[in-house]
This record gives C-alpha cells, sequence and structure tokens, in this order.
C-alpha cells in the first residue's frame, strides 16, 4: 500500500519538468471555452435535467401549505405605581435589572413598559391560553403542549418600535381566519392578564366597599320591615303629626263640650229633664264626652284596645309609641344614610379602579389577511431550478476534469487508494464475527 503512494511522488521528484509539461497540458483544458463546448456536448442532459427540476419544484412549491399573516399594533399601557414591580415578576423578570429595573422605572416616573409588555404577551399565561382555546396541539400535531408552545412562539412575531413604542404583533397559520382571531387574543388575554394582577389599593377599597354594601343593605331592609311592621300593627304614620291633629281635635272637643254645658245649664232654668230640647243637649253632652274618652284612651292599651279597628291610636297612647317608632325611624334613616354614603364612595372607588388599571390601546385592529405571506412559489421554482442546472453543470465539469487527470496524478491515486480502503472496510464489516477475532487482535 505504501509502494503505491510512494512511486508517483518519486517519479514527481526525478522527472519535473516532464510534470511541468503535463500540467501545461492539462491546463489548456480546463478555460472556460473548453467548459463551455462540453457543457454544450451534453445540452441534452442539461435539458432533461431542467426539466425535471422544474417539474419537483413546482411540485414542491405546491405541496407546501399557504401560510397567511396578520398583523395588529399598539400602545403598551402606562403602568404606574407598584404593579410594574408584579407585572415584571409574571413575566419572567425576576432577575438583576428585571424586575427590580422595573420597579425602579415606576419610582421614578419613568414611563416605557413596552419590553415589560412584550414579555408579558410572550408569557406563559397568554400563550397556555391561546393553545388551549384554538386546540392548537391537534392544529399544530404535537404529541406535547411544550411542543404546541414552541409552535405559536415561532410562529408569532412580537416587536417593538425603540423609538415610539409601538408594539406590533404578527401572527401567521395556515388558516387565515384563525391567524386574525389568534392576533385578535393576544389582546384580550393581555387585558385580561392586566385586570387579574391588578392590585392597587383602588382595587381593594372598592372590594371593602363592595362588602359593606351589601351588609349595610340587608340591615336596611331589616330596619325598615320592622318599621313597617310596627306601623301597620299600631297605626303610626307620622307620631308627630298625629299628636297635633289629636291635641287639636280633643281641644275642639273639650271647648264644645264647655259649649254644651254651658247650653244645659241655660236651659235647665227654662225647662225640665224631659223637655225635648234638654234631652237632645243632654244627649250632645254625652256624645261629646264619649268622643273625648275614646280620643285620649288610657296610658296602657289593653288587648282590646290594641285589637281595635280605631283608624288612629288614642292620645294617651301616642307618648308609649313614639319611644318605639322613634327608635325604629333612626334606625332606617341611619341606614339609608350609611348606604347613600357608601354607593357613592362605591362609585367612586370603582372610577378609581378604572383608571388604574392599564388598558391596551390598539391602533391597528388584527388585519384580515388577503393574500399569502408563505411560500413564494415562483422564486422557489426558480432557485431550485436554477441551482440543479448549476449543479449539474459543475458535476460535468469536475466529472470531465478528473476523467482527463493522468492516471499517475498523486491525487487520482490518493482517491483510488481511499475508495479501495473504504470498500476493504464495509467488507470486512458485512463479513465480521463477534466471537473471531483477526491474528493481529489476539497478538
Amino acid at each position: 500500500m505504501g509502494s503505491a503512494l510512494v512511486t508517483p511522488l518519486t517519479d514527481i521528484e526525478l522527472h519535473p519538468r516532464n510534470h511541468d509539461l503535463e500540467v501545461a497540458a492539462d491546463d489548456n483544458h480546463y478555460g472556460w471555452v473548453p467548459n463551455t463546448s462540453l457543457l454544450w456536448e451534453r445540452r441534452r442532459t442539461l435539458v432533461r435535467v431542467f426539466v425535471w427540476s422544474l417539474l419537483l419544484s413546482t411540485l414542491i412549491a405546491f405541496v407546501i401549505p399557504k401560510q397567511y399573516e396578520s398583523t395588529t399594533r399598539m400602545m403598551p399601557p402606562e403602568q404606574q405605581g407598584m404593579g410594574a414591580a408584579m407585572l415584571a415578576a409574571l413575566a419572567g423578570k425576576a432577575m438583576p435589572g428585571g424586575a427590580l429595573g422595573a420597579l425602579a422605572g415606576s419610582m421614578f416616573g419613568m414611563k416605557d413598559s413596552g419590553a415589560l409588555f412584550v414579555d408579558l404577551l410572550r408569557s406563559g399565561s397568554i400563550e397556555g391560553a391561546l393553545v388551549d382555546r384554538f386546540n392548537l396541539q391537534k392544529v399544530y400535531r404535537k404529541r406535547y403542549r411544550q411542543d404546541a408552545l414552541k409552535k405559536l412562539s415561532h410562529r408569532t412575531e412580537i416587536t417593538q418600535d425603540r423609538k415610539s413604542g409601538i408594539i406590533t404583533i404578527v401572527v401567521t397559520d395556515t388558516d387565515r381566519a384563525r391567524a386574525r382571531d389568534m392576533a385578535e387574543a393576544y389582546l384580550d388575554q393581555l387585558d385580561s392578564l392586566l385586570i387579574r394582577v391588578n392590585t392597587s389599593a383602588a382595587r381593594r377599597e372598592r372590594e371593602f366597599i363592595e362588602q359593606r354594601l351589601v351588609t349595610v343593605q340587608k340591615d336596611l331592609e331589616k330596619a325598615q320591615i320592622a318599621l313597617s311592621d310596627f306601623a301597620s300593627k299600631n297605626t303610626t304614620l307620622d307620631i308627630k303629626e298625629q299628636t297635633k291633629a289629636m291635641v287639636e281635635a280633643g281641644a275642639k272637643l273639650q271647648a264644645q263640650l264647655v259649649v254644651a254645658h254651658a247650653e244645659v245649664g241655660s236651659l235647665a232654668q227654662f225647662y225640665g229633664q224631659d223637655n225635648v230640647r234638654m234631652r237632645a243637649a243632654n244627649a250632645r253632652v254625652g256624645e261629646l264626652e264619649r268622643e273625648l274618652k275614646r280620643l285620649g284612651g288610657t296610658a296602657t292599651p289593653s288587648s282590646e284596645e290594641l285589637g281595635s279597628d280605631e283608624l288612629y291610636p288614642p292620645l294617651r297612647q301616642l307618648p308609649v309609641l313614639a319611644v318605639r317608632w322613634a327608635d325604629l325611624y333612626r334606625q332606617v334613616k341611619v341606614k339609608e344614610t350609611v348606604y347613600d354614603l357608601l354607593t357613592e364612595q362605591y362609585e367612586l372607588a370603582r372610577i378609581e379602579e378604572v383608571k388604574s388599571i392599564p388598558s391596551v390601546r390598539v391602533i391597528d385592529a388584527p388585519s384580515w389577511p388577503e393574500k399569502k405571506s408563505f411560500p413564494p412559489r415562483i422564486i422557489l421554482i426558480l432557485a431550485f431550478t436554477t441551482l440543479s442546472v448549476f449543479g449539474a453543470a459543475m458535476a460535468m465539469v469536475m466529472q470531465d476534469r478528473w476523467v482527463r487527470l493522468p492516471p499517475k496524478d498523486a491525487r487520482k491515486q490518493l482517491a483510488g487508494h481511499v475508495w479501495r480502503a473504504l470498500k476493504s472496510d464495509l467488507h470486512d464489516m458485512r463479513h465480521f464475527t463477534p466471537g473471531r477475532l483477526s491474528s493481529a487482535d489476539r497478538r
């Protein structure tokens, strides 16, 4: 084996002039004119390569599924206060210069939070929600959820303009409707994420007032029912007005009674008790006394008096009823005042909470992809066909140069030696038996 390689090298060293003549003679066959002549002679082969590569590239270009792009643009929300640190931690920024930088930026009034929201859009919370919503494991034909997330990340491009801060989201998919819906879902999920992680003081205040409002509303309803039952049972509508009206009515009855007694006294001087006018005057005095007694009543009403069908309670009972009625009325008014104040504060807290939540400001809504973005079929066909023809031409030229090399050329002999060695090694590998070792291996 060694002699086969040494011999031609020795010939070259002993006869350098002859070798130079051979090389000069071979260089005449390697110019562009001989190469062009060679390709012209084999033009039919090149034509066949052109036709087959054109057909194959056309088939491949049309087999590749179409892809569509939906683009949306948004302005990053302005995150203020301690919420920036929470969002940064959620986006995976808990490294030096990450969450600490976002927190420091919010403390010193820095408004640029675009990079933070780009990372939020890339977070597992948003991308995982999209995988579940559109069943991307089945769409991408991925067995594992992690592989579907990687595929979604590969097909989604999220960039931020450093000058304007505008964030651009480009979603690529084989279905144009799904591409648009996924781009819109990114915006929806970002909004939901911002609302979920918002822990501002306005939200905590709103939740506290909301709980108090529910409790006070129940207490107010109970107080109103208690006052209504008491008023219905005792016929007490307005103690003050009722007392005033009944005092005036009693005064009128007493005045009428005084006049009636005077009339009876004057008639008694002229008529007897059996006289018609005397009986009428006495009857009138009796009626006025009964009315005045009924109007006055007793301080402690009996069960019969409480169950009577009187339109209003007696005058003597009003002070007793006024205490309970005033207590119930005061409770209702207090609950009403507290409820009104809490309702006003609740509305203000809701407004403050909405102000404190960063909202996504969409500049361009997700576009409907009218044209495919991939594959560029004409470019693929031309590129594949051109490369195929060029490769075939280069192969023809290299083959011709290899054939023209003299048998004693060192390069050709080296290639022949390598080829024979590879064939020998392949033959030994085919007939190799694990239990049998060669004599050299035994030694």
